[in-house]
């Protein structure tokens, strides 16, 4: 049998990884308690020790990474019955909460049997770094939406229309309060929470929508580009969360495919050579090049990326990543 924990995390590409092991018959062990931190922990806890009731040798194990406190007891459990462990990991504490060093962040990693990171680039990071189990590149998440994107039949607009969502702090993506100055000729619309008060006031090119559920963006939205950027600043993605892009999926790339929409991401990114190689969109050194590079895209180069957005969007419904992922760990020699 294949077994997994669901925590009912407000994470959605968890939640979708627990949606999609359901689909293809994994077993949800976990011990179903209330809401509030003192009963997550003893959901983790209980959970945990239902593993050894669980799990007999030939089983397997899928475990969402980080899975914080209980994590090593897990994988330790899972070989004590003799069954197989595979880590899906989602972040690397070294790198965003900076928790962890390189190496507790591997030493931890070494209690598990394989492991299915983001891309080629986390890859080699740990690797170079001293992990040595068999590892599996994912490529991109997946993405669930009971919605279809309107934006199926959308053409390029004549003057480029940008869209970006998600969190808007000024501590998180500071390079928002920057990115007016240099959007000449391209409109932009923004949606999501935490814009400081009153910043959109001097805006000429840029809109503010306030937050929108998921959902209802991928049903709605009618624009041409969909931008995946972090960080402190225009030129390059850099600071704590910015510099992250070189090593991850961000899940906002797949929620913008989801809803039909080709992505512009940074070109040091571990995203970048999937999207560009994909024709899922365009690759740019600084957001200064934004008009310009968008403006040069032609018809038909549109058209392509167009097309292939709309292929692929229903792969990430599918899960047709996650799948193919897994069917490679799973086929891993012990």
């Amino acid at each position: 049998m294949n077994y997994f924990i669901s925590m009912d995390s407000p994470n959605t590409a968890k939640r979708h990884i627990d949606a999609f092991m359901k689909e293809i018959g994994f077993v949800d062990v976990a011990v179903k308690m209330g809401k509030g931190k003192i009963a997550i922990f003893f959901r983790k806890l209980f959970s945990t020790v239902n593993l050894l009731f669980k799990l007999h040798k030939g089983d397997v194990l899928l475990i969402q990474y980080p899975f914080k406190k209980f994590y090593v007891i897990q994988c330790q459990i899972a070989h004590l019955k003799k069954a197989r462990v595979i880590t899906l990991i989602h972040d690397l504490g070294t790198f965003r909460r900076k928790k962890l060093t390189a190496r507790q962040e591997v030493r931890r990693l070494s209690h598990t049997d394989v492991i299915i990171v983001h891309n080629q680039s986390m890859n080699n990071w740990l690797v170079e770094h001293g992990c040595k189990a068999p590892l599996v590149n994912l490529d991109i998440f997946d993405y669930i939406s009971k919605n279809e994107p309107v934006s199926a039949a959308h053409k390029r607009s004549a003057t480029p229309t940008v869209v970006f969502a998600g969190g808007i702090s000024q501590r998180k993506t500071a390079f928002i309060y920057q990115l007016d100055e240099v959007l000449d000729g391209c409109h932009f619309h923004l949606y999501g929470s935490g814009l400081e008060k009153g910043a959109e006031k001097s805006w000429r090119n840029m809109v503010y929508h306030g937050p929108m559920d998921s959902d209802e963006f991928i049903r709605t939205v009618n624009v041409d580009w969909g931008l995946v950027w972090d960080g402190d600043t225009i030129d390059g993605c850099s600071g704590t969360w910015g510099s992250y892009l070189r090593i991850n999926n961000p899940h906002k790339a797949s929620f913008y495919l989801r809803a039909g929409l080709p992505v512009i991401v940074w070109k040091d990114s571990a995203m970048a050579p999937f999207i560009v190689a994909n024709k899922l969109g365009v690759a740019i050194d600084s957001l200064r090049e934004l008009p310009q590079r968008l403006k040069s895209v032609t018809t038909a180069e549109y058209a392509e990326y167009k097309t292939a957005v709309m292929s692929i969007k229903d792969k990430l419904n599918e899960g047709y990543f996650f799948k193919k992922a897994l069917a490679a760990a799973l086929s891993v020699e012990q």
